[in-house]
């Protein structure tokens, strides 16, 4: 069976090739015996206690230790038993973008570690990492011998002709898309959707997917168990397309999550593809692509929501959100080492909330991003800020003295959605906008990377009074309590509650039925008031503030519930 799937795929992406013979190397590429038989999605890949941090290698350095020695030293420290997932955003050689424009994906980085420094990362955390699919550097071994004419790379990227027809092609970028290249045999034109640093590979010649393959593996031998497929969306290309989202593309997302489930039963994919909503929504497949896809759309609209105390649009798309079938989830996360996307905003929030949503950051601080459009003119593309600073205030009334209330707030929004949610280092610690960083490294993307000496954090997070060590603290607070609640399940029933005005709220089931838990929040500036009659508290039960752990005694009165409060009310069980 796991033969005959793994050949179907096959056949779909290469028609005119050998689908015996390829089906063999692609097994052995994976070391997985063909005589097996296709192996059942492991329905327990994930809980109530799954936490993912998000993280570079080397996010927090120390002059003592390499990144990856003191990335290990901060997350056993401060995260243990409290996280369960370390993601290590590119840790190989590269050339530029802050890893992903790769130059060796069977290294590590010596200035970040080694391969054994990374797998200590993993002695009590599981571990992500990137599969960088889409593209590598210029800088890479393959690159080099495709302009030679020499394998391995000869036929590994995408060359088109002077006049091609690329009008339609999708660009995250404002870049040109193709690269003039000097090769022994002339020049050519290179595909490159990100940057001219960053060459698309060719995916339509199967030895890079098979170069892939060898890839995977090796990572899984490592100790890599969770692998985020970056930028897979635009994999596989063809002229006169959109070369975005293409059928194929998600045959190979499906061919690469059948290996991989077939070599190693608790490995989880993960889709990242930063578009619209609908789009997006696709890449769960018929429960056989993605285990889990990026929710895009959640850090643009609750950002929206909390800056201007209006969560109708939030409410609006979670009500038309399917739960994520069995085997599938949510990855609810509102920052990240990438920018705030506004593609997954589109058709969600109109021109003229888009506009004071990207106004509003730009006087927090923030910068903006464009992509390049069919109509030739430029589209905000992403806000670069951190989250910290995205919060400083609101639309109407600018900074404020509610950040952190608003901060926390937005965070236990996260926790209790459905999904598994993942933090970002520099949320985690409360980081504010690296302007000289954007200065030094003219990407501003680098607002958001700022880079911590060890021994300044640490002493940030030693002063209780501090900001770093309150938003730390109140997260990890809030992070142990969601741990213990089967109603918060990355897939435990979820409907959204019909409350007062500046009152966002959604009720949460176990799948065991057994537990409820109705979560609350004052997305405002001003004291609202909750009508307990409305959370259908059941006479039957003890009913708690899980956040405080007070039992609840007043099921039926109002509850003023000041700027940015918010509630978890869970029966005892």
């Amino acid at each position: 069976m796991l033969i005959e799937n793994v050949t179907a795929h096959l056949a779909v992406l290469y028609p005119d090739k050998d689908i015996q013979a390829l089906t063999d190397r692609c097994l052995e590429a994976m070391e997985i015996d063909g005589s097996m038989s296709l192996s059942e999605s492991d329905a327990a890949l994930w809980n109530s206690d799954d936490i993912v941090l998000i993280t570079y290698a080397d996010s927090i350095i120390s002059e003592s230790r390499t990144p990856l020695e003191t990335l290990k030293q901060f997350v056993d420290r401060h995260l243990k038993e409290i996280f369960s997932v370390v993601h290590i955003l590119p840790f190989f050689p590269y050339s530029s973008d802050d890893g992903f424009s790769v130059i060796d994906y069977s290294s590590v980085n010596q200035s970040h570690g080694n391969w054994g420094q990374l797998e200590a990362v993993g002695e009590h955390f599981k571990i992500m990492g990137d599969l960088v699919l889409n593209h590598c550097s210029t800088r890479s071994l393959w690159f080099e011998n495709f302009k030679k004419g020499r394998d391995p790379g000869k036929d590994f990227f995408i060359t088109v002709a002077p006049g091609a027809a690329i009008d339609q092609v999708v660009r995250p970028r404002t870049s040109e898309l193709l690269r003039p290249t000097r090769t022994d045999l002339g020049e050519v034109l290179v595909w490159c959707t990100f940057s001219h640093d960053q060459v698309d590979l060719n995916f339509k010649n199967p030895m890079v997917l098979l170069e892939f393959l060898k890839i995977i593996h090796g990572y899984l031998e490592r100790g890599i168990s969770w692998f985020r497929l970056d930028a897979v969306g635009f994999v596989w290309k063809e002229l006169g397309t959109s070369c975005i989202n293409l059928p194929k593309t998600h045959t190979i997302i499906k061919l690469i999550r059948l290996l991989i489930e077939n070599k190693s039963k608790k490995s989880v994919v993960i889709t990242e593809t930063n578009i619209p909503n609908i789009e997006n929504l696709s890449y769960f497949g018929d429960q056989d692509e993605a285990h889990l896809i990026y929710n895009f759309s959640l850090p643009p609209l609750l950002l929206n929501t909390l800056i201007t105390g209006d969560y109708s649009q939030l409410k609006r798309w979670i009500m038309t959100m399917p739960s994520a079938r069995r085997g599938t989830a949510y990855f609810n996360f509102l920052a990240s080492h990438d920018g705030i996307g506004l593609r997954p905003v589109e058709g969600l929030l109109s021109a003229t909330e888009l506009k004071k949503l990207t106004d509003t950051m730009v006087r927090f601080g923030g910068r903006l991003s464009y992509r390049a459009t069919q109509a030739s003119d430029q589209q905000p593309y992403e806000i670069n800020i951190s989250l910290w600073d995205a919060l400083a205030g609101t639309v109407e009334q600018g900074k404020d003295k509610y950040q952190f209330h608003r901060f926390i707030c937005a965070h236990a929004i996260l926790l209790a959605l459905e999904g598994i949610p993942a933090i970002y280092v520099h949320s985690l610690v409360a980081t504010e906008n690296d302007l000289s960083r954007v200065e030094n490294t003219g990407n501003l993307r680098s607002i958001n990377r700022h880079v911590w000496g060890q021994e300044q954090l640490e002493s940030h997070l030693a002063n209780r009074d501090s900001r770093h060590s309150r938003v730390l603290t109140r997260l990890l607070a809030l992070i142990r309590v969601r741990k213990k609640q089967k109603a918060f399940h990355p897939n435990a029933t979820m409907l959204t509650l019909h409350l007062r005005p500046g009152l966002f709220g959604f009720w949460r089931q176990s799948l065991d039925r057994g537990q409820n838990i109705f979560a609350v929040f004052n997305v405002t500036n001003e004291t609202r008031t909750l009508d307990m009659g409305n959370l259908n508290l059941t006479i039957d039960q003890t009913w708690i503030d899980l956040v405080e752990g007070a039992i609840v005694t007043d099921r039926s009165g109002p509850l003023e519930l000041e700027p940015y409060r918010f509630l978890w009310i869970g029966n005892d069980v």
